[in-house]
């Protein structure tokens, strides 16, 4: 619940900046009558995430055991591949954000009718079709027992939550009560998304493994089932933040290191690249309309 209550923040707070740039923008720009359009391009990429993580919940329902664990699997590890791609497009692109997203809106209020529309369905729908694809991922891994059956509610539970906090700070972020340190806040969710995302590229081998696409099923690197229960708190602590096994493979183990070394790294020294003197952090965002447009 907390692994995916802090994902469905990050995930949920990026959206939730988008809708508030857009919406501000047009507020200040005297435009309030094209504010309806952000909405109309917000449901529709809300519902197509949505239906979206119901075709990956319920569609491979009916196939054998072997089909499931592959497209689990195969999903995984795309999801960690979009997840990481959007954890260093947020790190080298949060600054810009604001001023790319207020062109992509002068463009479009040029354009047709539908064309603030499809701005903000982009615009969310991208970080919406992230968001469901990289929760389910993280979702199966967390949940899978050792019986092979699996408990949704909590890890839902705790991704509705993250996401409504995020909506409720983006709101305070546009009334201007909240001023958020985006770049720690960023850089603190990054790192732990790059831990998690770690843990769902191994399950996704894992799952692999049990679909005999990948060989070394029974090759373990280390069991502490002894030690660490999966059914104790400290087993389902671990599963569900870090995606931990208490029985890996060597090539988990491998391909979680082979992860997770690199992408730290290579994470870590973005930042510095920002934090440098001649690229000093940008102050706390407040996006309230009340406030000049700049």
């Amino acid at each position: 619940m907390l692994a995916n209550y802090l994902i469905g923040l990050r995930e949920g707070l990026e959206a939730s900046l988008v809708v508030v740039i857009l919406v501000a923008y047009l507020v200040r720009s005297d435009r309030r009558r094209l504010i309806p359009r952000i909405w109309a391009g917000v449901a529709v990429a809300v519902g197509v995430s949505l239906a979206f993580g119901a075709l990956l919940t319920f569609g491979p329902r009916g196939l054998s055991f072997e089909a499931q664990e592959a497209i689990g699997g195969s999903l995984s590890i795309v999801a960690v591949g979009f997840v990481t791609w959007m954890v260093f497009w947020m790190a080298r692109s949060a600054r810009g954000l604001s001023s790319e997203l207020r062109g992509q809106i002068d463009r479009a209020a040029d354009g047709g009718r539908a064309s603030l529309v499809v701005v903000a369905m982009l615009a969310v729908g991208r970080e919406g079709l992230e968001t469901a694809l990289f929760l389910w991922a993280a979702t199966q891994a967390a949940t899978r027992t050792a019986q092979g059956s699996s408990s949704t509610v909590a890890p839902l539970a705790g991704a509705a939550l993250g996401i409504l906090t995020a909506v409720t700070l983006g709101y305070l972020i546009y009334r201007g009560v909240l001023r958020l340190n985006l770049s720690k806040f960023f850089t603190w969710t990054g790192a732990f998304l790059i831990v998690v995302a770690a843990g769902v590229v191994a399950y996704g081998v894992h799952d692999l493994q049990e679909a005999r696409i990948l060989p070394g099923l029974n090759n373990l690197a280390f069991d502490v089932s002894g030690t660490i229960s999966p059914s104790s708190w400290l087993g389902t602590l671990l599963k569900g933040t870090l995606n931990f096994s208490p029985a890996t493979t060597w090539l988990e183990a491998t391909v979680w290191v082979a992860y997770v070394v690199p992408v730290m790294f290579l994470f870590l020294r973005q930042i510095r690249q920002n934090n440098r003197p001649s690229t000093a952090a940008a102050p706390p965002v407040s996006a309230s309309p009340a406030s000049s447009a700049g």
